[in-house]
This record gives C-alpha cells, sequence and structure tokens, in this order.
C-alpha cells in the first residue's frame, strides 16, 4: 500500500460525525471535538519529530554501512601471512561497481577465478572453513545502508507515530461507543426538558354492555347498550369524562420537571467528560504500541549487527583452528555463539510480529496488517519541561483531566437528586386532560345520536410516602448517593496525583539510565575496537574478542530499552497531565 494511498484512507475516515451535544451546554466538550483533540496531539508529535536533530549515533549504525564493515579489519593467522607475503600481488586496478538485485557492489580483480563458497555465516561455511595459501579471492562487500528488518514485505503499512495518534477518532470502536453514550445522554436530557408537555392521543373506542349494573342512586337495573368515541381522546363509557385516553394529556411530579433536566444535563456532562477520558487512553494506548513496535525493529537491527561482529570472529576463529593457531574448540564455542545470537533474532522477530497486531488493534486497524515504523530510529522524545516540579505537573494534571471533571459532574447530579427528593413533598403531582371528538350511543343494538364531545381534567395532588416515612427514606438513600460521588471525587484526585507524580519520577530516572547506557556503549565499542587491533597484531586469539562483542550488544540493547521506556514514560506523564497540547508548559522539542 503507497503512503499516498494511506494518508487518503486516513482523510476519508478520520471525520467524526457530529453528536449534537455543543447546544446543550457550555461547559463539556462539543461533539467535534473528540476528533480535533486526537489531531491536535498528533500534530504536536509530529511537529516535535520534525524537528529531531539527527539520528542517535549510539544506535543508527546502519546509516554508516562502510564504517561498519571497517571495524572488523581483515584478519588472518600468522602463518596465513606468512605464506602470502611470498606471493606476489597483482597491480591495483580501478574499482568495478555492478548492481544486483536492487545492491550495488565493490569488485575487486584476482588473479584466477573464485571458487563457489558457500553462504556467509552458513553451517556449511563454518563446516569448510580453511585456511588456503593462495591469494585472497575476489570480496564482493555490499556498501549500501543496511535494509530495515521487515521493509521488504510487500504487504506491510509505513506508519509514523502522528499518523497512528490521528487514526483514533470517532471510527475507533472504543471512541466510537463513548461518544454515542454521550449522544444518548444528551437525548435523555432533551426529555428531560419536555416532561411538562403533554401528548397527543388520537383514535376511536366502543363500548358493550349487555345484563345488570349499578346506577348513581345504588338501583340495580338491567340494561342493554353500547356506545362509540371518536376523535382527540378515546374510552368514555357513560356518564363519565375521558379519563382513559384523553386527546391531551400531560401527567407529570412537579418535582419531577424541576430537577430532572438538571439532574440529565449533569450526568451528560459526566458522559461527555468520560468520552474524553476514553479518547486520551486509546491516544496512550496508541502510543505505547508504536514506541513497542519501534523498539522491537530497532532490536532486531542491533541484534543483526551484533551478528555480524560475531560472524566475522567465527570466520576467523576458525581459520585459526584450521592453521593450528587456534583451539577447535574455541571455534565450536563461537558457533555456539552464532546459534544463540540466531535464537535472540528469532524471539525479536516475535516481538515484531506481536507489537504490530498490537498496534493495529490500538488504532484499529484489521491485525493481519503488517504495520512498519517510518522512523529511522529510537531517539528519545521531551515532551515536557524537565524543571517543572511536580506540584505544578499536579495542578496543571487536576484542572485538565477528564476523569476528574467526570466526578464533578457526578457529584453535581447527585446533588442535583438529592433536591429533587427534599422538595417532592411540597410539590404536587400534575394531570391534565382534554378531549375533543364524537360520541354516541344507545340501547341494545342502536347506535345513534352521534354529536361532537368536549373534556377537560385537571387534577392536583401533593404525596407523602408511606407517612413521611417513605420520603426520610428517599432523602437518605440520595444523601448517601451524594456521599460517594464526593468520596469517589477523592479518590480520583488522589489517583490522578499519584500518576503524575510516578510519571514524572520515571521521566527522571529513566534519563539517568539513559545517559548511563549510552556511556557504556562508549567503553563497549573502544574495548571492542581495542580488542580487534590486539588480535589484528597476532597478540591473543579471535575467541578473545567474544565478550567485547556481547559487552557492546548488551550495552547497545540496554540503551534501547532505556530511551524506549524513557518515551514511555513521557507519554505516560502527557496521558497523567490530561495531553494539555495546547497548554505553554507543555513544550515538544529534541
Amino acid at each position: 500500500m503507497s503512503r499516498s494511498f494511506l494518508y487518503s484512507l486516513i482523510a476519508l475516515t478520520g471525520t467524526v460525525p457530529a453528536i449534537g451535544c455543543a447546544q446543550h451546554f457550555d461547559r463539556a466538550p462539543a461533539a467535534d471535538a473528540y476528533s480535533t483533540r486526537s489531531a491536535a496531539v498528533a500534530t504536536a508529535i509530529a511537529t516535535a519529530t520534525n524537528d529531531q536533530a539527527e539520528p542517535d549515533s549510539m544506535l543508527a549504525e546502519d546509516v554508516k554501512a562502510e564504517e561498519i564493515k571497517a571495524d572488523v579489519p581483515s584478519i588472518r593467522p600468522v602463518a596465513h601471512r606468512d605464506v602470502d607475503a611470498t606471493v606476489s600481488q597483482p597491480q591495483a586496478v580501478s574499482e568495478t561497481v555492478m548492481t544486483i538485485d536492487g545492491k550495488r557492489y565493490r569488485l575487486q580483480p584476482i588473479e584466477k577465478e573464485p571458487a563457489t563458497q558457500p553462504a556467509e555465516h552458513s553451517l556449511a561455511a563454518f563446516e569448510s572453513a580453511s585456511v588456503g595459501l593462495a591469494p585472497e579471492p575476489m570480496v564482493v562487500e555490499p556498501f549500501e545502508q543496511p535494509v530495515e528488518v521487515g521493509m521488504l514485505a510487500t504487504d506491510s503499512i509505513q506508519m509514523n507515530l502522528p499518523t497512528a495518534l490521528a487514526m483514533i477518532d470517532g471510527q475507533h470502536p472504543a471512541v466510537g461507543l463513548a461518544q454515542w453514550r454521550t449522544r444518548e445522554a444528551y437525548a435523555e436530557l432533551d426529555q428531560a426538558k419536555v416532561l411538562w408537555l403533554p401528548s397527543i392521543q388520537a383514535g376511536f373506542s366502543f363500548h358493550r354492555h349487555d345484563g345488570n349494573y349499578q346506577s348513581s342512586n345504588g338501583d340495580i337495573v338491567d340494561v342493554n347498550r353500547n356506545s362509540f368515541q371518536y376523535g382527540l381522546g378515546a374510552g368514555a363509557t357513560g356518564a363519565g369524562t375521558t379519563n382513559t385516553r384523553p386527546g391531551l394529556v400531560a401527567q407529570f411530579h412537579l418535582a419531577d420537571a424541576i430537577f430532572q433536566p438538571k439532574i440529565a444535563e449533569k450526568s451528560a456532562w459526566a458522559r461527555s467528560h468520560a468520552a474524553a477520558g476514553v479518547l486520551n487512553q486509546q491516544l496512550l494506548q496508541a502510543a505505547m504500541a508504536y514506541t513497542e513496535l519501534l523498539e522491537a525493529h530497532q532490536d532486531a537491527r542491533v541484534l543483526e549487527e551484533s551478528r555480524d561482529r560475531a560472524g566475522e570472529l567465527t570466520r576467523i576463529t576458525t581459520d585459526f583452528a584450521s592453521a593450528g593457531q587456534g583451539l577447535q574448540a574455541d571455534a565450536d564455542r563461537m558457533q555456539t555463539e552464532m546459534r544463540l545470537i540466531d535464537s535472540r533474532l528469532v524471539a525479536s522477530q516475535e516481538r515484531i510480529a506481536v507489537a504490530s497486531a498490537r498496534l493495529a488493534q490500538a488504532i484499529s486497524m484489521h491485525s493481519g496488517d503488517n504495520l512498519v515504523p517510518m522512523d529511522v530510529t529510537v531517539v528519545p522524545l521531551n515532551l515536557t519541561h524537565m524543571g517543572t516540579d511536580k506540584a505544578s505537573l499536579i495542578s496543571t494534571g487536576l484542572s485538565s483531566r477528564p476523569e476528574l471533571k467526570e466526578s464533578q459532574s457526578l457529584v453535581a447530579a447527585a446533588c442535583e437528586a438529592y433536591q429533587r427528593e427534599k422538595y417532592a413533598p411540597f410539590v404536587p403531582s400534575v394531570l391534565l386532560g382534554y378531549s375533543t371528538g364524537g360520541f354516541g350511543g344507545g340501547l341494545g343494538n342502536d347506535l345513534s345520536d352521534v354529536d361532537g364531545r368536549y373534556d377537560f381534567d385537571a387534577v392536583v395532588t401533593w404525596e407523602l410516602r408511606n407517612f413521611g416515612l417513605g420520603e426520610r427514606a428517599a432523602r437518605n438513600r440520595t444523601s448517601a448517593r451524594v456521599q460517594q460521588a464526593k468520596y469517589e471525587k477523592l479518590r480520583v484526585m488522589d489517583q490522578i496525583a499519584a500518576e503524575i507524580s510516578e510519571s514524572a519520577s520515571q521521566v527522571e530516572f529513566r534519563r539517568q539510565q539513559m545517559d548511563l547506557t549510552q556511556q557504556a556503549i562508549a567503553t563497549a565499542e573502544r574495548s571492542y575496537q581495542a580488542n580487534l587491533e590486539r588480535i589484528q597484531d597476532g597478540e591473543g586469539l579471535p575467541v578473545e574478542v567474544l565478550q567485547a562483542v556481547q559487552a557492546l550488544e548488551a550495552a547497545r540493547r540496554a540503551y534501547l530499552q532505556a530511551v524506549t521506556s524513557y518515551n514511555q514514560a513521557q507519554f505516560r506523564l502527557q496521558w497523567a497531565l490530561g495531553w494539555p497540547v495546547n497548554d505553554d508548559q507543555t513544550v515538544y522539542e529534541y
């Protein structure tokens, strides 16, 4: 899939349908704020990545392919060098560059045709390696930039961090579910606002009675009769009013008409802030999943570079053993190390596949898509001023986190519910009915004298539930809910403060780990170069370099993990602060 097609797809699916919340209140985010917020976070991250410096030299060895080759000079046993010294070397000629399967190779001429050699680092190469007495055969060395792991897959989709964050919009299942719950809450608010308005009922009714019935004076009368009514309202019988189905009917408790809109409004605010919290959580999950995928790819690259170093040592150790300058046990030890590195490479491929699936789930893409990060290497992200104290950060988080705003809205809704129960005994229930239409009837089967009819009914009653004990129980119940909501708000405040403090501490100490592991890489590289020079001068055995190779690999992987953990701590801190993308205190830089 081309990059332009991917961006077009994002543009087509990134529009969030408006849910019509903005006209109802001004204390919760509008409907389209969910998509614009994810876009704002993505834009802020993109601004940071566009301003980055050169890739970190501690990890970006793939951009210096020839320097990597220079780290491993051609080393042969002493006996091999003595024989070569007696062989006349051909005159130097200009080098030739040839392209095969998209790769460029530097060709050096030799005196005779080279024999077919097994693939480098293969088992056949290890078993057949020997020390020849003839001049060195043609050396074919690729010198283009190494290809990133997974980049050759035809079904892969390249993606960077801003693109992943921008895909968290209204089409995401979790975000969409939260938004539609918000829409449901605002529909309930609309319904509460029109609770006092009458309903319209139109239709007809037919009534038939045969046999005894009691008249109003107490007499029992045997009568057969029928009646028919139609129009606005139905259900009237005899001399009674149309109280079964009035044409226009309004029936409500006045306390509900007053307080239910307030309760529904506060509940809608809570739902809206909860939707914003879901959006923030999904942004965090997408950022964490992307950093894990980038780490997995970079870790595979570090292992490949370590395998190249170990492979060269394996070849040299085998040559030494064949020439009698070293032990076969050392050659076997190097082959064992190669197998262990291959095992770690397989594990790294597993991590890449798992991280790709997790990122696809986080941004709601097909899990079978092979997602590949566009970033060249992992670099530290500084999303917050390092000198900001925790108290200021906690203050920012308490004013920005939607979870706390949701809790505050729920407290307000609980208080309104308590007020409703408090004043319910003092305000009446209301029943208003008005009917008009035609009505007629007669004795037996006679249905005649159908003419116009009008009814109006107004009923106002006060209710004291269960001799007042029910009222007290209702007030106690709603009062307890108010206290629950208040304590829940305090719990959320403590949780937010703890999350900010924890994330800030992680940022601080992981920065120190990053600096220490970077220094470890420098010392490991010096040790590796020094050991190579000793072997080149014939002062030691190649297997002695193995420990330096292992130390360099461990240092690079430790630095990679430290940088990834540092970036993840930065994202957690931003999430704990409520993603304050428009806050002046937040600076995106490298």
